[in-house]
C-alpha cells in the first residue's frame, strides 16, 4: 500500500512540513519576536479576509446546511459549562475551559479542510467559523466578566452591569476580520452579481498566500512556547480539546441526522489544536497565560497523532 497516497497523508502531511518550517525559522531566528506581530497582522487583516470573502461570495443561502452549527455548539457550549464547572467559577477557570473548547479553525483548518475535502468541505468549515469566535469569544467574554464582577463584589466595588458588558463582548466579535469578511461575502452571493476578474484575481492571489504563512506563522509561535513547569495541566486541557470536544461533537451530529462529509468536517474542526484567541483572554485578564501557552503547544504538538487518527477514523466512516 502506497501510504503517501493516503488522502489523510496527503493532507496532513503539507501541514505539519510547514508548521515544522515555522518552527525551525522561529528556533534559529530567522523570524524574530519584533517580526511575528506584522505577520500576524498581515494573516489577520489581509489574507483571511480576501480568502474569507471570496469563497463565500459564490455560496447561497438555500445551499447552506445550518444543522452543524446547531449540532456543534450544543456540544462545545456544554463542555464549556462543564469544565468551569469541575473547575469552580473564577477567570482562571473560565480560561482554561475555553481553551479546552476553542479550535484553530482558521490558521490550521481552512488550509487542512481545502487539501483534505476540497470546496465543498471548507464551505462546512466557513460556516462554524463565522459564528465560531462570535460566539465561544462573546460568550466567554461575558462569563469572564461575570467573574470578574462576582470577585469585585466580594470585595466592595462597583461593577458595570453585565447587559452593558454583553453589548460591548458581541460588538467586538462581530466587527472582527474572520466573521465580517464571511458575512460580507455571503450578502454579496445573495445579490447574484459575480466579481469582476480585475477585483477575483487580487482576492485569489491573497487568499492562496494565507496558507503556507498562516501555517508557518503557527511554528514560529510554537517556537517561542514555553511548556515546562505547566504539562500536567496543559494536558488535561490538550485532552478535552483534541480528544473529548471531537467526540462530543460526533454524538451531537448523529443525534440530529447529520452523516457524510459535514459530520466529518464537524468532526475534524472539534479535533482541531486550541485557536490562539485563548491566549489573549488570559493576557487580558491576567490569568492562567502560562498554563494556556503551555496547552497551546501541547494542544499542538498532540494533533500530530489525534488529528491524524479522528482524520482516519472519520474516512472509515465516512
Amino acid at each position: 500500500m502506497n501510504i503517501a497516497a493516503n488522502p489523510v497523508v496527503a493532507s496532513l502531511t503539507p501541514v505539519f512540513i510547514l508548521i515544522g518550517l515555522g518552527y525551525l525559522a522561529g528556533r534559529l531566528e530567522w523570524i524574530r519576536d519584533a517580526a511575528i506581530k506584522d505577520l500576524s497582522n498581515l494573516v489577520f487583516l489581509l489574507l483571511i479576509p480576501a480568502l474569507l470573502f471570496r469563497t463565500m461570495s459564490s455560496v447561497h443561502f438555500e445551499t447552506l446546511d445550518l444543522r452543524p452549527l446547531g449540532a456543534y455548539f450544543l456540544a462545545a457550549l456544554s463542555l464549556l459549562a462543564a469544565s468551569i464547572a469541575w473547575r469552580g467559577f473564577n477567570c482562571g477557570s473560565v480560561v482554561m475551559a475555553l481553551a479546552g473548547t476553542f479550535s484553530n479553525m482558521v490558521m490550521i483548518g481552512i488550509t487542512l479542510v481545502e487539501l483534505a475535502y476540497g470546496k465543498e468541505g471548507q464551505v462546512t468549515l466557513l460556516t462554524l467559523v463565522s459564528v465560531h469566535a462570535l460566539i465561544l469569544l462573546t460568550l466567554g467574554s461575558i462569563v469572564l466578566e461575570l467573574a470578574v464582577a462576582r470577585e469585585a463584589r466580594a470585595g466592595g466595588q462597583r461593577v458595570p452591569h453585565v447587559l452593558s458588558t454583553a453589548w460591548s463582548a458581541f460588538k467586538g466579535a462581530l466587527i472582527h476580520p474572520i466573521p465580517l469578511p464571511i458575512l460580507s461575502g455571503l450578502l454579496f452571493a445573495q445579490t447574484g452579481w459575480t466579481l469582476p476578474t480585475v477585483v477575483d484575481k487580487p482576492l485569489q492571489l491573497l487568499g492562496s498566500a494565507f496558507g503556507p504563512i498562516a501555517l508557518v506563522l503557527v511554528g514560529v509561535t510554537l517556537a517561542r512556547t514555553p511548556m515546562a513547569g505547566h504539562l500536567r495541566q496543559a494536558l488535561w486541557i490538550s485532552v478535552s480539546k483534541n480528544l473529548v470536544l471531537p467526540v462530543l461533537v460526533g454524538l451531537s451530529a448523529w443525534a440530529m441526522g447529520i452523516t457524510g462529509l459535514p459530520l466529518t468536517v464537524m468532526v475534524v474542526a472539534a479535533a482541531l489544536p486550541i485557536g490562539a484567541n485563548v491566549f489573549l483572554f488570559a493576557q487580558r485578564y491576567e490569568v492562567a497565560q502560562e498554563v494556556t501557552t503551555a496547552s497551546m503547544g501541547l494542544s499542538t504538538l498532540l494533533a500530530l497523532v489525534t488529528l491524524s487518527a479522528t482524520m482516519t477514523l472519520m474516512s472509515w466512516i465516512h
